[in-house]
């Protein structure tokens, strides 16, 4: 897993409420199991319009979303973040989140920015034209317009963003815990 320190870039002011996992990725394309070529497919209805948000030049492969309260609910599909990562976002900011939703975009890297609905409409509308900067070590989303709003974020889930460590990833850093305990096991314990 790539390490989230600081992102600055493009947002997509997308701003829905309630965009559930079959609106981000619907279940005919939940049949593969790799995780790229899944962003192509992202959002359908909203992409039906040749005008929506997330195809236009300057959004196109933005690394944050804006979305509107309740973001991600609905069934858990794992293929919801997958598409999210395959556009290329890396975060999403919204007043709220699913949580089985929040569980598997936080495994798949992608750092989730609950903030207050008028600071949310306030990123909305800088986003339309100017790039945001979501830091996860200062913890605070900023505008270049002096903007600073703080955020909340799990000890743990900041901890493995920051060090790219997905469980995979925090099982190997005890590589030599595990080898340790093995040859005790061994030592101690041979008929195991």
């Amino acid at each position: 897993m790539q390490a989230f320190t600081t992102l600055t870039g493009t947002a997509i002011p997308f701003g829905m409420k309630n965009v559930d996992t079959d609106v981000i990725i619907p279940a005919q394309y939940l049949k593969t199991v790799s995780r790229t070529g899944l962003g192509k497919v992202a959002f359908p209805a909203i992409r039906k319009d040749p005008d929506n948000v997330f195809d236009t030049p300057r959004n196109k492969g933005a690394p944050i979303l804006i979305a509107g309260d309740n973001f991600g609910c609905g069934s858990s599909r794992e293929h919801a973040p997958w598409a999210l990562a395959d556009m290329g976002i890396r975060a999403v900011i919204a007043p709220s989140f699913a949580d089985i939703f929040s569980g598997n975009a936080f495994k798949n890297g992608i750092l989730l920015v609950q903030l207050p609905q008028e600071a949310v409409d306030r990123l909305m509308a800088v986003a339309a034209e100017h790039p945001l900067t979501v830091d996860l070590e200062s913890q605070t989303v900023t505008t270049p317009f002096q903007d600073r709003f703080s955020f909340e974020v799990d000890p743990f889930r900041k901890h493995c963003l920051l060090n790219g460590l997905d469980e995979i990833g925090l099982t190997l850093a005890m590589d030599g815990a595990i080898a340790s305990h093995e040859a005790r096991l061994g030592r101690d314990r041979p008929w195991i």
